[in-house]
């Protein structure tokens, strides 16, 4: 039992694909680790038909947070190297793809809303990726201030020339 009362079993949860992320990447060795790192790279989001409806009025957004499912991950591990380090970290204190959820999630810019596809820049997904959800991206729900980057304090600036080097597939 975890500490509210509530069994693990009836905390597990499942989700499905709600579409397919389409990007010129076909595997994770060198595809960018992060958006930023992808600055200007097209892709596609597919919504599955019966969802379309829910992309009403999401046109009106320059930016848009993907989540989505990891699918070649090769397992997870709690500790891991993260690509712009050397040493052992907490997966949790990293965005690394092996983790015991493997979800993904990355803003990127949204150029158009065309029927049920949506055109979108900065891309770091590997093609085919599944798409769990789609939420849109406000400044002033998702910004803040006074923020501490933990380890990645000297090393973010690597992050547009960064990619994976594969060693989750």
């Amino acid at each position: 039992m975890s500490p509210g009362g509530i069994s693990r079993s009836a905390m597990e949860l499942k989700c499905r694909p709600i579409g397919v992320i389409h990007t010129p990447y076909r595997e994770p060795m060198g595809t960018p680790i992060q958006p930023t790192g992808a600055l200007g790279v097209e892709g596609t989001v597919e919504v599955f038909p019966e969802y379309a409806q829910g992309l009403k009025d999401l046109d009106g957004f320059s930016h848009v947070i993907l989540l989505y499912h990891f699918h070649l991950s090769g397992g997870c591990s709690l500790t891991v190297t993260p690509y712009m380090d050397k040493e052992v970290r907490g997966v949790f204190a990293t965005r690394f793809p092996g983790r015991p959820n493997p979800i993904g999630l990355s803003v990127v810019r949204l150029k158009g809303v065309d029927g049920r596809v949506l055109r979108i820049t900065d891309v770091d997904m590997v093609d085919g990726t599944p798409l769990l959800d789609i939420k849109p991206y406000v400044p002033a729900f998702d910004h803040r201030e006074d923020v501490r980057i933990g380890w990645l304090t000297e090393r973010a600036v690597k992050v547009r020339t960064t990619k994976s080097d594969g060693r989750t597939a």
